[in-house]
């Protein structure tokens, strides 16, 4: 039996990526600069409707350009959401700034509660910025995360990297913030090998993107000399991989498609098991990209993740735990934490990420289901 990977890059079946690339090399483009890289731009943009887009070379560098762009110096404070990936909180250190992290409630993401307590602990020293993050392409309450910040004039970076294509109330994540974040990693939606787009949507979103675009390429002043008054990154996307981010977003929808049909079977085939909940899916009106697909287990449940997690991994397939919180990571070990019941804590100790791989077929979905089951019996 084939390997199921939790989930793997998927180029289209029309071979669009290859005409991008294609083209790339034919006319000699293969640089952090050419069509393909103003053209990825223009379509995200175009498809998300923000106000402007710089492509990088990662999100982690789009999050590390969203927080140098709000002018983040050392010892300042931001918010971010514990339940989520290290490349949320990571870029907060690069400035020298102090992370504060926030539980997460039912949606798995940002508590606005937690939140609340957090300005309120912090009122006299407020944050620069809070980073909200889409867990899972789950949509967080953006809305009322929004009110929050507007309230105490707080800007919100909202993480979008595992949510490309969810939408609440029909507007895109990624477009609630003052910037947005989006990720093309291999494992994501769609991929570009790499690859990151850094979204602004202020009234001044045109200044802020070219101001990142400006860091992003070494902060080159215009003169004849390499001339340097600001530090600089090397974080632009090349023309190549633009190209293979291109073709694969001609086939983002019918991926979404796809990875809500995924999520579907295993809510079919394994929601009635003793003490298994699927994680929610479309809450404060969102429409859900289901990056992946993850389960929780109740505490009491005789199964336990790791049980599940071995099983598969028996059979060649892969699975995953949920992210362990910022707050409970050593490296973050002496960052305070705004506490909602240790729900994030909760949803680490009981959850697994079962395999979201576009490319699996019924064959292998009912596999990976008969495994699971076969551990109820």
């Amino acid at each position: 039996m084939s390997h199921i990977f939790l989930a793997s890059p998927h180029m289209s079946d029309e071979g669009y990526e290859k005409e991008y690339i294609k083209e790339a090399f034919d006319t000699n483009w293969i640089a952090p600069l050419g069509k393909n890289v103003n053209e990825f731009e223009n379509e995200i943009k175009d498809k998300l409707g923000a106000k402007a887009a710089v492509a990088l070379s990662c999100g982690t560098a789009a999050i590390h350009m969203a927080i140098k762009s709000l002018g983040v110096k050392k010892d300042d404070i931001i918010f971010c959401q514990s339940l989520t990936f290290s490349a949320s909180a990571n870029p907060i250190t690069y400035e020298k700034a102090i992370p504060v992290f926030i539980d997460s409630d039912e949606s798995w993401n940002m508590s606005p509660v937690a939140l609340r307590k957090a300005f309120e602990k912090y009122k006299d020293n407020l944050p620069k910025a809070v980073i909200v993050v889409h867990l899972y392409g789950l949509a967080s309450n953006i809305k009322e995360i929004k009110e929050i910040c507007n309230e105490y004039n707080v800007s919100l970076i909202e993480d979008a990297a595992e949510s490309l294509a969810t939408t609440i109330d029909g507007k895109y994540t990624g477009t609630f913030g003052d910037y947005g974040i989006i990720s093309f990693n291999g494992n994501k939606i769609i991929t570009s090998s790499g690859g990151g787009m850094f979204l602004a949507n202020t009234d001044d979103a045109d200044e802020r993107a070219k101001k990142v675009l400006f860091w992003a390429t070494q902060a080159r002043e215009q003169a004849r000399h390499y001339e340097h008054k600001e530090i600089g990154y090397n974080y632009r996307m090349s023309n190549i991989v633009a190209g293979i981010g291109r073709g694969q977003l001609k086939v983002l929808d019918q991926r979404v498609i796809k990875k809500r049909y995924i999520y579907e079977y295993y809510q079919k085939e394994l929601g009635n098991l003793e003490g298994l909940t699927m994680m929610p899916r479309d809450k404060y009106k969102s429409y859900s990209n289901c990056w992946l697909s993850t389960i929780q287990l109740d505490e009491n449940c005789k199964v336990r993740p790791l049980d599940i997690i071995i099983a598969l991994e028996e059979n060649d397939i892969e699975s995953r735990p949920i992210w362990k919180p910022m707050h409970l990571q050593p490296v973050f070990k002496d960052y305070d934490y705004i506490d909602n019941d240790a729900t994030s804590e909760r949803l680490f100790n009981n959850g697994v990420c079962l395999p979201s791989d576009t490319k699996m077929s019924d064959e292998d979905l009912n596999r990976i289901c008969k495994i699971i089951k076969g551990l109820w019996e």
